[in-house]
């Protein structure tokens, strides 16, 4: 897929939480196709700590209004600038990067979506092509508390939405892997975004029971284009690749999690 270099301007910034904010970027021109699960680079201006592209996953398309948004968590000096953003502010997008998910092909299949922490970001955008599609997903979203769960209005347009949340202020308590929607409905397929184990139990959880299952990882990456080395994972037959350019969507088979 081609890749764009573009000067997008901030449309919208929200902050949604302490700790997350919602950037909405708007293209001169039409934006190019995106596929859920991919992700951009963003550059950081007038941070002298940051020297490097900020990878940020793809959280929705707005082909209406011809608009990026990007969820960011904010844990370093980079992404704090980036929620400083202003209105009207120019900020260089590299796009679309990485393989997104498998998109399914039989409607009558039952499809979960399972999003923790800021891993509920692409869950959004493919929850949201699912449902243009003509299929109805189910969502399972998990976080610390009530206040940590984000977007919820948005999610429940695409999908019937379950929860849990550690301390039991909404939904269920515990984690994801818990809920009792996994004991009473039958998943055809199943694609996940989150910490790495909360991804890792729900790929154990899938293949006990001989569910297709894809995982987004969110591993270190600098430059996003496979030269750096730093987002490397190992794979079920003892090869390497980079997370960016093989990735950020594998299929559990594929990976040596589950060796």
């Amino acid at each position: 897929m081609k890749k764009y270099m573009l000067d997008m301007k901030v449309a919208e910034n929200s902050r949604l939480h302490q700790n997350y904010c919602l950037l909405k970027l708007k293209a001169d021109d039409n934006l190019p196709e995106m596929c859920p699960g991919q992700f951009v680079q963003i550059r950081v201006e007038h941070s002298p700590t940051t020297f490097l592209r900020r990878p940020i996953s793809i959280n929705y398309v707005d082909k209406e209004r011809n608009e990026l948004w990007l969820l960011i968590q904010l844990v370093g000096d980079g992404t704090r600038t980036l929620a400083e953003a202003r209105v009207g502010e120019t900020l260089n997008v590299i796009l679309p990067l990485g393989n997104g998910f498998t998109m399914p092909q039989d409607k009558n299949e039952k499809l979960l979506l399972i999003g923790g922490g800021v891993g509920t970001a692409p869950m959004l955008y493919l929850g949201s092509c699912l449902y243009s599609a003509g299929f109805m997903p189910t969502f399972l979203l998990g976080a610390r508390s009530e206040k940590d769960l984000l977007q919820m209005d948005q999610f429940r347009q695409y999908g019937e939405v379950y929860v849990t949340t550690e301390d039991g202020s909404m939904g269920e308590k515990g984690y994801v892997t818990n809920h009792s929607v996994l004991k009473s409905t039958r998943f055809d397929r199943i694609w996940t975004c989150g910490p790495k184990p909360m991804m890792m139990a729900v790929a154990r959880y899938a293949s006990g029971e001989s569910i297709p299952c894809e995982v987004s990882l969110e591993n270190t990456m600098a430059c996003g284009i496979g030269a750096c080395l730093c987002c490397v994972e190992k794979l079920k037959d003892e090869n390497h690749v980079c997370v960016c350019t093989e990735g950020p969507v594998f299929n559990i088979e594929k990976l040596s999690w589950l060796n």
